[in-house]
C-alpha cells in the first residue's frame, strides 16, 4: 500500500464553473496564491451530445460551444498569462477522436472539438518563443465515464433515457494513465483509443474517402438503433 506524502497544504479544490467566465480570474489567482505557481493545466471540463441536428433546437449547440469551447479558452488565458511569465508550463486539453473525425448524432460535439484541436494548434504556433510551454491535446475514444449520462439531447430540458452498455469501453484508469505519459513527453496531439475507434481515427487522417464511406454505412445503422431506442 502507497502512503501518500501530500500534506493539507499540498491540495486545494476549487468549484468552478466554465461557463461562468468572469469567474476563472479569481479561481487562477487562488490557485496562484496558495501554490505560488501553475504548473500544468488540463482541460477536462465539458458534455457529449446525442441527438440528432434536424431535431435540436440551436440552443443546444450554443450551449455546447459554451462550454467545451470558450469556457476552455476562457480559463486557459488567465493561466496562459501566468505560464508566459514564467516561460514554462503545461497545457493538456482533452479534445476526443471526435476532434478529428465527424461522427452522427453528434454534431455540436464534434464541433466544439473540432474548435478546440483548431484554436490549440494556432496557440502552439504562437508560443514559439517560449518553447518550455507545452501545448498538448489527447484525443480519447470511447472511455468509461458518466459523460453518457450528462450529454445534451434535443433540448436543453431533456436528459438521454438510455445511456447504454459501457463494458466495451476503456478502463477510466487506463485512459488516465496514457494521458499522463503524453503529458509527461510533451506529445503535441495523442490518440488514446482501443481498436476499431483507433483504426478508423487513422483511416480518417491518412484515407478519408474510405473514412467517409465506412462512417456512412456505420452512422446508418447507429441512427437506426438511437431511433429504436438502442
Amino acid at each position: 500500500v502507497e502512503i501518500s506524502s501530500l500534506s493539507e497544504q499540498d491540495i486545494l479544490v476549487l468549484r468552478l464553473d466554465l461557463t461562468d467566465r468572469s469567474s476563472h480570474e479569481a479561481a487562477t489567482n487562488s490557485v496562484l496564491k496558495h501554490f505560488g505557481k501553475i504548473d500544468v493545466l488540463v482541460n477536462n471540463g465539458g458534455r457529449s451530445q446525442r441527438s440528432l441536428f434536424v431535431d435540436t433546437n440551436l440552443d443546444v449547440y450554443s450551449a455546447i460551444m459554451e462550454l467545451n469551447y470558450l469556457g476552455t479558452i476562457s480559463l486557459t488565458k488567465h493561466v496562459l498569462n501566468h505560464m508566459i511569465q514564467r516561460k514554462k508550463g503545461k497545457i493538456v486539453t482533452v479534445s476526443s477522436v471526435m476532434g478529428i473525425m465527424g461522427a452522427p448524432l453528434a454534431t455540436g460535439y464534434c464541433a466544439s472539438k473540432h474548435a478546440l484541436q483548431g484554436f490549440f494548434n494556432s496557440l502552439r504556433t504562437e508560443l514559439t518563443d517560449y518553447p518550455e510551454i507545452s501545448i498538448i491535446n489527447i484525443c480519447p475514444g470511447p472511455v468509461q465515464s458518466q459523460i453518457i449520462q450528462n450529454v445534451f439531447t434535443e433540448n436543453l430540458a431533456k436528459s438521454i433515457e438510455n445511456s447504454g452498455d459501457q463494458s466495451h469501453k476503456m478502463p477510466t484508469s487506463r485512459c488516465v494513465r496514457l494521458t499522463l505519459v503524453s503529458t509527461a513527453n510533451d506529445l503535441k496531439e495523442a490518440w488514446i483509443s482501443d481498436h476499431p475507434y483507433l483504426a478508423v481515427c487513422y483511416l480518417w487522417q491518412y484515407m478519408p474517402t474510405w473514412a467517409w464511406w465506412l462512417m456512412n454505412r456505420m452512422g446508418k445503422r447507429r441512427i437506426q438503433n438511437f431511433k429504436s431506442g438502442v
